[in-house]
């Protein structure tokens, strides 16, 4: 990846993610959150299910749309954090980053419980 990519992933907070619908096979785009933690980037957002976390269940290709400070549409797959040690270790990391999260009102249990969380894996 090209340096000046991924810096501006790190500095950034909203990206589009481009998933393959389970049911229609078709491309589906949204704008969503992602934070950088210890080198790894993760889509998340409040708690309750997501379309695209099941999208990514069935098909984790994806591609991983960077529109802040750089402009690039990166080849992906999107994988399912489900370890709660795992969960809580990012999540963790993810509250103390954004003062929005912090400012919803939930515990880091419930984010933890019922965020969706999902590492993403740049391909070559």
């Amino acid at each position: 990846m090209d340096a000046s990519v991924w810096r501006a992933i790190e500095r950034g907070l909203t990206c589009d993610i481009t998933t393959t619908g389970r049911r229609s096979g078709q491309p589906r785009r949204l704008e969503i959150w992602y934070f950088v933690v210890d080198g790894v980037v993760y889509l998340t957002g409040t708690p309750g299910p997501r379309d695209w976390l099941a999208n990514l269940r069935a098909n984790p290709a994806m591609i991983f749309h960077v529109k802040q400070g750089a402009q690039a549409d990166l080849p992906a797959r999107g994988e399912p954090v489900d370890d709660p040690a795992e969960r809580r270790r990012v999540m963790s990391a993810v509250m103390r980053a954004n003062s929005w999260f912090r400012s919803q009102g939930s515990s880091l249990d419930a984010w933890v419980a019922g965020s969706p969380l999902v590492a993403v894996r740049f391909e070559p």
